[in-house]
């Protein structure tokens, strides 16, 4: 079981997403725009972080720029539905800022968990 964070300002994606990891048995938290996002990592912990690229408050490519810095171990994925620009620009961005992951809205949910099993299983290997 692993503690995962969802950040996402579209809140039914965040729930969907929490109740899709939760049922492959992780604790999930989900915060709604970046800047609680970085709250709840704080006191949560999470060994893998999902977030969103195009937010309020804090942008997702900043997050990954902290987190990275903060903490090389932890597991990002990345996902991004656009926003003023094509996505593909924001998830290059991602994977460059250290994002281990990255995929674009809307989301092959079979692909989605199986890419984030096999990044968990992983640091379990290792």
């Amino acid at each position: 079981m692993a503690k995962i964070l969802i950040i996402d300002d579209e809140t039914a994606i965040a729930m969907m997403l929490k109740r899709l990891v939760e049922k492959s048995g992780h604790m999930v938290e989900i915060a709604v725009n970046g800047k609680e996002g970085m709250e709840v990592f704080d006191t949560f912990n999470p060994d893998l972080l999902i977030t969103d690229i195009v937010m309020p408050e804090k942008e997702g490519l900043e997050i990954i720029f902290d987190l990275r810095r903060k903490n090389p171990n932890l597991k990002i994925v990345a996902i991004s539905g656009g926003g003023r620009f094509q996505y593909e620009g924001y998830l290059k961005s991602a994977k460059h800022l250290g994002a281990d992951l990255a995929f674009q809205k809307p989301l092959d949910l079979k692909e989605f968990m199986a890419s984030i099993t096999g990044l968990l299983n992983e640091e379990n290997q290792k």
